[in-house]
């Protein structure tokens, strides 16, 4: 917990810090918490899409929840962001990602 309370005193200072949303972000998966994590997630993506880490937690998260569809399509927009911005190793991952997603469904 000690971590969470250093991460939301952080973001008071710098409410549009991606990096510190996605670390909090992380940190409520750890403790189960899929609603904080997910709100956190989409709201780094809408303000941030080009934040390519948060799309692969995001989409695996969906899975976990029972919500594979929407766990593909945002599979496909992180691999839309990293093509983007020419980053092979978080494209490849999340192909990975979304192809066992879609043979799953």
């Amino acid at each position: 917990m000690e971590r969470i309370e250093k991460l939301k005193a952080f973001l008071l200072a710098s409410p549009d810090d991606s990096f510190l949303k996605h670390a909090l972000a992380l940190e409520y998966v750890k403790l189960g918490d899929e609603a904080g994590a997910r709100q956190l997630f989409e709201e780094i993506l809408t303000l941030d899409p080009g934040y390519i880490g948060s799309y692969y937690h995001l989409g695996k998260l969906l899975e976990r929840t029972g919500e594979q569809p929407l766990a593909i399509e945002w599979y496909e927009k992180g691999m839309a962001a990293a093509k983007a911005a020419g980053d092979r190793h978080a494209y490849g991952e999340l192909q990975g990602a979304y192809e066992e997603a879609s043979g799953e469904w």
